[in-house]
């Protein structure tokens, strides 16, 4: 009887097993609590760009030259608007109004909002969530992460925001944003985290999270909440075809504004680390040329002149994998780890060069400090047919100049390989490496061609337009169609 009641029991507890894993289902979450204590904190931002005034009527008329009277001065603004009365280009341009969010968080008044929201102001007035109004100072601001510090004074300590921790968030995890979308005060959204690590190319220094919170004009500035009412991120940006929100939020994880807003008070400027490379995604192709099992990385396709990445020996080529130990999935993530440190930061750096794994120290240079030098080559033709399917000659002096004075190389003239001409390569591009390897001159190119080996994927270091990027593809036998 115990046997058969064991073997029932493993039975059901195999099956139980079998089962597939469920989300975990607690009921949707309530927000009441967490608007309740956060709104307070939350504030509307109105800014304003002064116009300017043009010449009097009077002093060329005497009277209105219309009906509506649009070339008279005295007219009040208010219906100047209320009968459409048009601007006349002798009066100046009007004010520009726009609007935003942010949120207090300290209680002296501090407030951090965007920098595209507060930009070219010449006032701005913070409304509170108990509609009292300040006009706020301007503490800083800085484009490449979105970031603006404002000031209000009042005579008692104001409420603010507890800042959390975005680098323990989850995607999948439940936000929440307060802000003032199409200037209605006190809005409130919520979603999940969709991702993280996003980035841009205006803030390429900043890994944005990614949400499904609807966020809309006027929610700019304004704070994305964890479920413990905690700031994890201040609400920047969204994708959209239309102009309004389709599903996809971006906001800039509280560490990376904590830390802009902590120079900006300091210094009123930010600084950040440079590592002094040009870098560039990992293809499959590329991936197997480098010798790497899977497309990882960040490519340096270019270093800049007695940069921190040369001093160190970091070259065209390398594949960089880590940063201070943290790894580097995609070039995307490369930018912000090093912007996150100031100007003398020392870091590490692991690569991946020939298959082979290394790791420099770099002392970081700061962010404005790029440079760029140029030598010359020799004179000369290749063969018209190769196993890169490519014509290609050395650059004389003057030819060099036109190019751009790229270092070394040879240029190509014509192109015999679909595959080469598919990968996007053309006549006038320049050739700096082939497989890792430099080439100097023609007698270089002829070299490293005879040791390509047939049906596997080529990296070539290419020049086109003052810039060097790397373009791998697989040169096919003629005969392979």
């Amino acid at each position: 009887m115990k046997e058969r009641v064991s073997l029932k029991f493993v039975v059901l507890l195999m099956l139980f097993m079998s089962l597939p894993v469920a989300a975990k289902v607690t009921g949707l979450p309530d927000f009441t609590e967490l608007v309740e204590k956060a709104g307070p904190a939350v504030v509307n931002i109105r800014v304003t760009q002064f116009g300017t005034r043009g010449p009097r009527a009077s002093d060329q008329n005497d009277g209105m030259r219309g009906p509506q009277g649009e070339n008279h001065p005295e007219i009040p603004e208010f219906f100047r608007r209320y009968f459409n009365v048009p601007n006349d280009p002798q009066y100046g341009e009007p004010d520009r109004m726009g609007a935003g969010s942010g949120f207090i968080y300290s209680k002296e008044g501090y407030i951090l909002t965007n920098h595209h929201v507060v930009e070219d102001a010449d006032e701005i007035i913070v409304r509170m969530a108990d509609r009292r109004e300040f006009e706020a100072e301007l503490i800083g601001s800085d484009e490449s992460s979105d970031i603006a510090v404002l000031k209000i004074n009042a005579k008692e300590d104001l409420p603010y925001l507890r800042l959390g921790e975005s680098e323990t968030v989850k995607p999948g995890e439940w936000v929440a944003a307060i802000g003032s979308p199409f200037n209605f005060e006190q809005s409130v959204t919520a979603g999940i985290v969709s991702a993280k690590g996003r980035t841009n190319r205006a803030q390429q220094y900043v890994p944005f999270i990614q949400s499904d919170v609807a966020i809309n004009r006027g929610n700019s500035g304004g704070p994305l909440l964890n479920m413990d009412g905690e700031v994890i991120g201040i609400n920047s940006w969204i994708l959209s075809s239309s102009g309004g929100y389709i599903g996809l939020s971006f906001s800039i994880p509280i560490e990376v504004a904590i830390s802009t807003a902590k120079q900006l008070r300091e210094t009123g400027k930010v600084e950040r680390g440079l590592l002094g490379v040009v870098v560039g995604a990992v293809t499959r192709e590329m991936a197997e040329a480098m010798g790497l099992d899977r497309p990882v990385g960040a490519l340096v396709n270019d270093v800049s002149s007695d940069g921190s990445a040369e001093r160190a020996g970091i070259q065209p080529g390398d594949v960089i994998l880590a940063f201070n130990g943290a790894p580097v999935e995609t070039w995307n993530d490369l930018p912000p780890l090093v912007g996150a440190n100031p100007p003398g930061t020392k870091a590490t750096v692991t690569v991946s060069r020939q298959g082979k794994e290394k790791t420099f120290d770099v002392t970081l240079d700061a962010l404005d400090s790029e440079s760029a030098s140029a030598v010359a080559g020799n004179k000369g033709k290749s063969e018209a047919e190769n196993a890169l399917g490519l014509v290609v000659e050395s650059i004389s002096s003057d030819r060099r100049r036109e190019l751009g004075d790229p270092e070394g190389g040879v240029v190509i003239t014509e192109i015999e390989s679909d595959d080469a001409w598919r990968v996007g390569l053309r006549p006038g591009d320049v050739i700096l490496m082939i497989n890792n390897q430099n080439v100097e001159d023609l007698d270089d190119f002829e070299k490293l061609v005879k040791t390509i080996e047939p049906n596997r994927a080529v990296a070539l270091r290419v020049w086109r337009n003052g810039t060097a990027n790397f373009i791998a593809y697989t040169p096919r036998d003629k005969d392979e169609g």
